[in-house]
């Protein structure tokens, strides 16, 4: 294989097959220029670039190799538990995210995530992942990142194991359940138990809600059903019936009666917490 681009004494681009491919080793690229052959023996890892030119002659040069090798063993082994094969582009978008982000606490700068609660739930085994991944990343480099960084790294992994997967798509989806959240509290002045089966099941409800939304599907709530829980719960319907609104006023998103009153429903067990 020869090279076509020196990333650094580490890292570099070449050609195999009619393919760009990087290949990352110790001194893998040292006193190396272009078209020179690569010793296979020095390749500790090797991956295949998706014709990605913005990342290629912008991004990747300014990320270590050490953190381009940290990314592509976080994906295997998510592969591997997932039992997926993740979306190749994922390892632009993760190389990325995780060397700015190891840049930035070795600066001490620490970054919240907003939507760590739904993160949790709403990809569980992503977010074991991301888990492992901080630790892992504590054991190779000494920087310990918080537990925000694992919510991350899971949105990241989650997006890439759909065949359709889009992050800003699944950022926005979590992001407005995260707002559905703030008006539950505000509205009942409740702190709620994040660890709680009630609120899980509000979460995952409102997930496939927002999933669903444009599908049409067969209704499975009655209007006579709608009435009575209507009138069972007033305060819980309407603290629904504000979520329904603040969706179509902020996000342009229409909820069906039905999906009203399975709101209700999930609110009214959130507060009684019976579930």
């Amino acid at each position: 294989m020869k090279i076509k681009k020196i990333l650094n004494n580490n890292a570099a681009i070449v050609i195999e097959d009619k393919q760009e491919k990087i290949v990352i080793g110790p001194g893998i690229a040292f006193n190396k220029g272009k078209n020179d052959l690569i010793n296979r023996n020095k390749i500790d890892k090797l991956f295949v670039v998706k014709n990605d030119h913005h990342f290629e002659q912008q991004l990747l040069p300014q990320i270590p190799a050490e953190h381009m090798a940290l990314t592509q063993e976080i994906i295997e082994y998510a592969e591997e538990r997932l039992q997926v094969k993740l979306n190749p582009h994922i390892f632009i978008a993760l190389a990325d995210h995780l060397s700015f982000a190891i840049e930035r606490y070795e600066n001490g700068i620490h970054i919240k995530n907003k939507l760590l609660s739904e993160i949790k739930i709403l990809y569980k085994k992503e977010f074991d992942l991301g888990i492992w991944a901080i630790h892992y990343v504590e054991e190779k480099t000494g920087i310990r990142m918080p537990i925000d960084e694992a919510a991350f790294i899971a949105l990241h992994l989650h997006t890439a194991s759909v065949p359709t997967g889009n992050l800003h798509v699944s950022l926005r989806q979590t992001s407005i359940i995260n707002e559905i959240m703030h008006i539950i509290r505000d509205y009942f002045s409740i702190s709620l138990e994040e660890d709680g089966l009630s609120y899980e099941r509000l979460i995952t409800h409102l997930r496939y809600t927002l999933h669903r939304i444009d599908e049409i599907s067969e209704r499975t709530m009655d209007d006579e059903m709608l009435i009575m829980v209507r009138n069972k719960f007033p305060s819980s319907y309407h603290c629904a019936k504000t979520i329904a609104e603040h969706l179509s006023r902020q996000h342009g998103i229409q909820l069906p009666a039905e999906e009203v009153g399975y709101i209700t429903i999930h609110l009214e067990r959130l507060q009684n917490r019976k579930g």
